[in-house]
């Protein structure tokens, strides 16, 4: 459990960003390239330029991360090494300066394990298999300044709320279609068998600390459910744990482990999506997708407590930067202090739970600079991308210009404005009839740690893949 506990602030501390549930499906700076093989997972109108076969596992992977503060905002260099935030050598004034009052996180793994397109039944079809993994975060500002000043006075107060942790993780089977119906006009639509394979969140609403010299009071308004199938989360009774009268129920986050990991749910998704060619010029494009839900079996619920609790505050965290307290150990440390200070109860193990996908809303416009002798080579696009969950959504404007050298290369470049921030994207992709190999970002970061992680906004992706197309090249336009 330490492992996990210390890879799950190390994600929080390093990257902590700007949280919406969004797997990212494929390159949006790619999204106006016509040799991008995975532009239908944008917009399922979208046909590929030819007939593939992506190359199992390696098709089309990505990773990813989005935030507004990185790893120089939760550790500190101190005597040759590092040390966290809570170091006394760091003023409050000094950390606090650099979060927002709700500061988010999101990290994002797709991986396609194996995907096809093809020219028939007079438009373009795919098949696809891939596996999608979520994990978001909202972290207000409040509690850290709570773990950073504590008691300031006699009396002190602070108010914690809207903090929130998700991570939806499943596998999807994918099937689309798309043909052109009048001239210009090209839609598609996908259907998608969803298969749940882990799903938890956990929200606390509000969240009074009152703290005096006597004694230091908690009351919050929370509740956390996790679904994953062989989860065990035993209360500190269970788990044969000491616990103070009211705390037989507690959650023992130290006894938390899993057996026979496997599906645990199923559910239904669609994406519907548009072109257009409105002039010679200009191309207008929309899509809705991810609009479906999975329905979870084997939840175990929590809430916070109804009364009062005590916490007797945080004790030695990366209060020292010797040998004997490196950076490893303050974050142990601090894992604990984190799992007496959520005081979660297990209420209830409940099956059938259905949760909403988040959806995603995309617009695009296309404009090919007319420039003689030099016809359909350079292209600048505009895409409007809005994820719709609650708490967790968020949108960006991207403006690239893309270049079509030749037939069997295109690259583009890109500035995005978004929720987390603004970023630099590019691509590179070569297309020659029987293969095909892209790489590009839409986030590149330019300073990382010696662990490889960026150091200011953890704004951050990598895609890449291959795949082989073969047939003739064709547009949907030509298809009977």
């Amino acid at each position: 459990m330490n492992n996990i506990k210390k890879f799950t602030l190390l994600a929080v501390i390093a990257l902590m960003p700007q949280a919406a549930i969004h797997a990212q499906q494929a390159l949006r700076s790619a999204y106006f390239l016509d040799g991008y093989t995975f532009r239908h997972r944008m917009n399922p109108a979208i046909a590929g330029e030819s007939n593939y076969v992506s190359m199992p596992v390696l098709g089309n992977l990505n990773v990813g991360a989005q935030s507004t503060v990185g790893v120089s905002d939760f550790l500190y260099k101190y005597n040759g090494g590092l040390t966290t935030f809570m170091h006394e050598s760091v003023s409050a004034n000094q950390f606090l300066g650099g979060l927002r009052s709700n500061n988010r996180l999101n990290v994002d793994l797709s991986e396609t394990i194996l995907s096809a397109g093809f020219f028939t039944l007079g438009g373009y079809n795919t098949v696809e298999i891939n596996v999608r993994s979520t994990t978001s975060m909202n972290l207000p500002r409040e509690l850290f300044a709570f773990m950073k000043r504590g008691m300031t006075s006699s009396q002190t107060s602070y108010n914690i709320g809207d903090f929130g942790v998700s991570s939806t993780n499943y596998a999807e089977i994918a099937l689309g279609h798309s043909r052109n119906i009048i001239p210009n006009l090209n839609v598609g639509a996908k259907v998608k068998i969803l298969l749940g394979l882990a799903q938890a969140t956990a929200k606390i609403k509000d969240m009074k600390i009152n703290m005096s010299d006597n004694e230091w009071k908690i009351q919050s308004q929370g509740e956390m459910a996790a679904s994953v199938k062989g989860l065990i989360v035993p209360t500190k009774q269970e788990a044969g744990r000491d616990y103070d009268p009211g705390e037989e129920d507690l959650i023992s986050w130290d006894d938390i482990d899993t057996d026979n990991l496997g599906l645990n749910g199923g559910g239904l998704a669609f994406d519907l999506g548009a072109t257009y060619q409105l002039y010679d010029f200009l191309e207008l494009s929309a899509a809705f997708t991810d609009i479906g839900f999975i329905k979870w079996k084997n939840a175990t619920n929590a809430r916070t407590a109804d009364s009062e609790w005590s916490f007797d505050g945080f004790h030695e965290v990366g209060l020292t930067g010797d040998s004997d307290n490196q950076i490893d150990d303050q974050l142990d440390d601090l894992g604990t202090e984190l799992e007496d200070f959520f005081n979660f109860h297990k209420t209830s193990k409940t099956s059938g739970k259905a949760r909403a996908l988040g959806a995603t809303m995309t617009l695009g416009a296309l404009y090919t600079i007319p420039i003689p002798n030099y016809k359909d080579r350079l292209k600048v696009g505009f895409l409007s991308t809005t994820r719709i969950q609650g708490s967790y959504s968020w949108s960006e404007g991207r403006f690239s210009a893309n270049w079509f050298p030749c037939k069997s290369f295109d690259a583009s470049v890109s500035y995005a404005i978004s929720t987390f921030g603004s970023s630099f994207g590019w691509v590179l992709n070569a297309h020659h009839r029987g293969i095909n190999f892209f790489v590009g970002s839409d986030h590149m970061f330019f300073k990382i740690t010696p662990q490889f992680l960026p150091v200011h906004h953890a704004n951050t992706n990598i895609s890449l893949g291959i795949n082989f197309p073969f047939g003739a090249r064709k547009t949907l336009a030509s298809v009977k």
